[in-house]
């Protein structure tokens, strides 16, 4: 194994600057692909990202910064991917560096909405990245409370297990704690999914249900995720593990949730365009709701909470009647 292993990280978001941050604590020189410039300079004489996260100062020294997505991949061995989903396809378009010799992790909680697949998937099917060089990095973590330095838990999964041991042990520090798993696939659908149960949350709140609707909704939807996921992938997993259930609920309950917060505006009557227009992030689950549906339409597993929130968002359904009908289908 190659000594030195070098890391980049690509995007400029709030989980990008989060970990950048977990990986500072552990390595001499980071790389660190920005789209914004202005981002880039502000980093350069402020030491700190301007539009996230902006209370956590980083020594600039540590940081190899770029807005040339080619530069950064060329540099690194292990890249790891933390940009909205919708916008990977569009970001790896100015790709001419080559993918097949790094190692991929990503920490994408979504579907790239152009081949309806989720991050891993993607990246072995178009660049024939083989998954053994690909993982996955998942909660249950905001990266708000990372910035924080907040206790908080990594499960890093690849099906090669010493890759995986080498982000764990490059994340890991006294605020932040990995485990492992081999679960690649049913690891990152569950971050997909738990963005539409988040939606779901959201959306009860602006109803105005109350707690008791919530935990019988969440109780609901830990168990409609297992169900989706043996039908993509069948193994032996723990759904109660924090890489399934922590972070559903954590992503369902808290008011750091972008997507629970997207879904507290539907429910209160916004519409679909005018909630995103409002949010400054982007909700992963608004595209995975359409991607879960469709792909759920072959695999037939029984979603009524991932179709109530499709119809919400995708068929302009009235929430409120959405919700009356949901409600009798929960136990």
């Amino acid at each position: 194994m190659k000594k030195d292993l070098k890391f980049a990280v690509i995007g400029g978001g709030s989980w990008a600057t989060a970990i950048t941050k977990m990986l500072t604590e552990n390595v001499s020189e980071i790389g660190w692909y920005m789209r914004s410039v202005y981002a880039i300079e502000h980093l350069k004489k402020q030491q700190h990202n301007p539009n996230y996260l902006s209370s956590v100062a980083f020594d600039i020294n540590q940081l190899k910064l770029s807005n040339d997505i080619n530069e950064i991949v060329a540099y690194a061995d292990y890249l790891i991917f933390a940009i909205p989903s919708a916008f990977v396809y569009s970001e790896l378009e100015e790709l001419t560096v080559p993918l097949k010799d790094k190692v991929i992790f990503s920490a994408i909680k979504g579907i790239v909405p152009e081949t309806s697949l989720i991050v891993g998937e993607h990246f072995h099917d178009t660049y024939g990245i083989p998954f053994d060089h690909i993982g996955v990095i998942t909660g249950p973590c905001h990266a708000e409370e990372v910035a924080l330095e907040r206790l908080s838990y990594l499960t890093i999964a690849c099906s090669d297990e010493n890759k995986a041991q080498i982000i764990a042990d490059n994340l890991s520090s006294e605020y932040i704690k990995c485990k492992i798993s081999d679960d690649i696939i049913g690891t990152e659908y569950a971050a997909m999914l738990k963005n539409i149960y988040a939606i779901a949350a959201g959306i009860a709140h602006g109803l105005g249900y109350g707690d008791n609707f919530q935990s019988v909704l969440m109780s609901n939807a830990i168990r409609e995720m297992k169900r989706f996921i043996k039908k993509v992938h069948k193994m032996k997993r723990n759904i109660n593990d924090s890489a399934y259930l922590g972070d559903l609920l954590v992503t369902g309950y808290s008011v750091f949730s972008r997507n629970r917060m997207f879904g507290n505006m539907i429910g209160k009557g916004y519409t679909v365009m005018s909630a995103q227009m409002e949010m400054n992030m982007v909700a992963e689950g608004y595209y995975a709701a359409k991607s879960a549906h469709q792909l759920n339409e072959k695999k037939q597993a029984r979603t009524p909470i991932i179709d109530a929130v499709y119809e919400i968002l995708y068929k302009n359904k009235n929430p409120k009647k959405i919700f009356n009908k949901l409600a009798d289908k929960l136990d």
